[in-house]
């Protein structure tokens, strides 16, 4: 993977980065909501762009996904660029899981996506993620001004998002002292960005350094397995229709919580990332909501009684994680979630 990152570069470089791989027909993607930035995009590739393609939806529904690769087949496109946020990324890597065409990812959000050879798609209420060399981007072209229009809240819960990459990876089976520090800086970075940029949006060092967490956030996720997060939120979203960043900004502190027992350095390297004196999945939930983020899955419109079926859901699949997963504690952890309350260990 090539990384490109400066301000201005996504009209700026990416052509460059797709002359550099030899690609001469372009599919641009992306959702309604960065159809502009998208269209920006496809612009600075002149005459090598096929075509712009704006069906990207949350969790990348299969016929979401069907209809793209559709698209790109029809453009006879050799490449494709994915411009937005996770929901665009996503989309460009069905694509590529589907065809083999190599993809660009130029990110407007700090999902992390893009730096990892993860997909996800969702078919029947049931969100499937996956791992393929094939849909990790040839080249990610990060640009912070496409992060200056982010609104705050959605700056807020995606930056968290990221952070749950880099907290599970602490903990993953497969983790290393290299991951360790990876993860560590880019929860101190992101963590470090998100008031400055809560309280000056258009502080472009704020932004960037923000992308620069989302960045090595992301590699970690692409880099080890990811554990009881990661699966409860992939549930809360396939299953029960709930958004993608702001269900990992609910969830996190409570599965760091209850995880971090059986997790305590992972968890130590957590709040030393967040300079805190509090433990860890505390001072995640204050960062969170001091930021106005949503604290619990009541606010973003799960009901009581879902509970206990998400809960069924999450415990019944096999999945690395520090501490045994079993349907009561994650009905435990999901209640302390919906009602959004500090979290406790337990």
């Amino acid at each position: 993977m090539r990384v490109v990152f400066r301000p201005g570069a996504a009209t700026t470089a990416t052509a460059g980065e797709a002359q550099r791989l030899g690609l001469r027909r372009l599919l641009v993607v992306s959702g309604t909501h960065g159809a502009d930035t998208a269209q920006a995009v496809a612009d600075s590739l002149g005459p090598a762009c096929a075509g712009l393609h704006t069906g990207a939806r949350m969790h990348v529904p299969a016929e979401v996904a069907d209809r793209a690769v559709e698209v790109a087949r029809a453009a006879d496109a050799d490449g494709c660029v994915a411009v937005g946020g996770g929901s665009a990324i996503g989309l460009g890597k069905a694509i590529a899981l589907r065809t083999g065409l190599p993809l660009i990812a130029v990110p407007s959000t700090y999902s992390g996506s893009e730096a990892t050879p993860v997909w996800g798609l969702t078919a029947h209420g049931v969100k499937r993620t996956g791992r393929d060399p094939s849909v990790l981007p040839r080249s990610i072209v990060y640009d912070p001004e496409l992060t200056l229009s982010l609104p705050v809240p959605l700056s807020v819960t995606s930056g968290v998002n990221a952070i749950a990459h880099a907290v599970e990876a602490l903990y993953a089976p497969d983790t290393s002292p290299l991951i360790a520090l990876t993860a560590e800086e880019g929860v101190r970075a992101m963590a470090g960005a998100l008031p400055q940029l809560a309280a000056d949006p258009r502080n472009l060092d704020a932004r960037s350094r923000a992308l620069y967490g989302a960045w090595l956030c992301g590699s970690c996720l692409g880099a080890t397995t990811m554990g009881l997060h990661h699966k409860l939120c992939h549930v809360l979203g396939g299953s029960f229709g709930l958004p993608h960043a702001e269900t990992h900004t609910v969830v996190l502190p409570y599965a760091l919580a209850y995880n971090a027992p059986a997790a305590p350095e992972a968890a130590a390297a957590v709040a030393r990332a967040l300079d805190t004196s509090s433990d860890a999945p505390t001072a995640l939930w204050r960062l969170a909501g001091d930021l106005g983020a949503p604290r619990s899955l009541a606010e973003l419109g799960l009901k009581e009684t879902d509970l206990a079926v998400a809960a069924e859901q999450a415990a019944g699949q096999a999945y690395p994680n520090p501490r045994e997963v079993t349907a009561d504690g994650v009905l435990a952890l999901l209640r302390a979630a919906f009602e959004g309350a500090a979290p406790e260990r337990s």
